[in-house]
């Protein structure tokens, strides 16, 4: 099991793993969850922390809490997706957010897709110093990543514990897509809801994938990979009828992917040694010697 837990990866995953899990810690500040600098305009009395921050205890939000939390997190975020510092970095990210996301689910709705994301982010600083392209195989590594795999497996097998616990088969049976679809679907929905059954059939689809979701530790990597791609499917659809986002789940369930693949960085820095292509002439046999005022044609090689 411990051989398993920390199975070792190249370095160079989870550093593309580490880039991208900032700068989307960067982004839901301004895209995603901007409201939460509003909840300073409700009344203190209406903040019921998570148990979390009763425990702490944290402080009720304030106006200058908020905006030094903001300000201190979003810099220090594109900072760390450089890889610089992954400890100091890492750690004070996870503590900023952390308290970003008590205040920001307080006020009466708890999103389970920040889970996976926030285990990503507590396990990531563990992972230490890691370079893009690196080969070099890590169990730290392995370790950051397996531990954020398992949190995305438990939001689907913990949503069917949840379902079946509160609602039992009815869930299946029920009307939850159709309230779904009239609250806010699209005009893709609006088509899907047309087929007799279909809705009751996803729902019974829905159950069994998130109660089956374990077994991708089960599979080879070729196979791992092509379930992951159906779990990626799988919200892209569901964005696509109700306008659900489960954006921070779909970049810690990156975790799966051999990120280390991925090199845009190297990219680009070929095409900006390569330059510009060089003119040629007509025939196709030389290019002209153009430097500074000389536009002659250089002479041509003799054959």
């Amino acid at each position: 099991m411990t051989g398993w837990l920390t199975e070792a990866v190249p370095r160079g995953r989870v550093a593309a793993f580490r880039t991208l899990v900032y700068l989307f810690v960067a982004a839901d500040l301004v895209v995603f969850t901007p409201w939460v600098r509003t909840r300073v305009d409700v009344p203190g009395e209406l903040y019921q922390p998570l148990l979390i921050g009763r425990l702490l205890p944290l402080p009720t939000p304030t106006p200058t809490l908020v905006a030094v939390i903001f300000w201190t997190l979003l810099p220090l975020a594109l900072l760390a997706a450089t890889g610089r510092a992954p400890r100091l970095l890492g750690w004070s990210i996870f503590a900023l957010y952390f308290e970003w996301m008590i205040i920001a689910m307080s006020y009466g709705k708890v999103d389970h897709d920040r889970f996976a994301f926030l285990v990503a982010l507590a396990a990531l600083p563990t992972a230490g110093r890691a370079r893009h392209g690196d080969a070099t195989r890590s169990e730290a590594a392995g370790w950051a990543l397996r531990v954020t795999q398992i949190a995305v497996i438990c939001t689907y097998f913990l949503a069917a514990w949840a379902k079946l616990r509160f609602g039992g088969l009815d869930w299946a049976t029920g009307s939850v897509l159709a309230r779904a679809i009239i609250r806010r679907g699209t005009d893709l929905a609006d088509l899907i809801a047309q087929v007799p059954y279909l809705l009751i059939v996803a729902q019974f689809g829905i159950l069994a994938f998130e109660v089956l979701s374990p077994l991708v530790f089960l599979l080879r990597e070729r196979w791992r990979l092509v379930t992951v791609g159906f779990f990626y499917t799988f919200h892209l659809i569901t964005f696509a009828t109700i306008t659900i986002s489960f954006a921070p789940h779909l970049v810690a369930m990156a975790g799966f992917l051999p990120l280390e693949k991925v090199r845009p960085i190297d990219r680009l820095r070929r095409l900006r040694r390569r330059g510009p292509p060089a003119a040629v002439d007509q025939l196709g046999e030389h290019p002209l010697a153009a430097t500074g005022d000389d536009l002659r044609p250089a002479p041509l090689a003799q054959p």
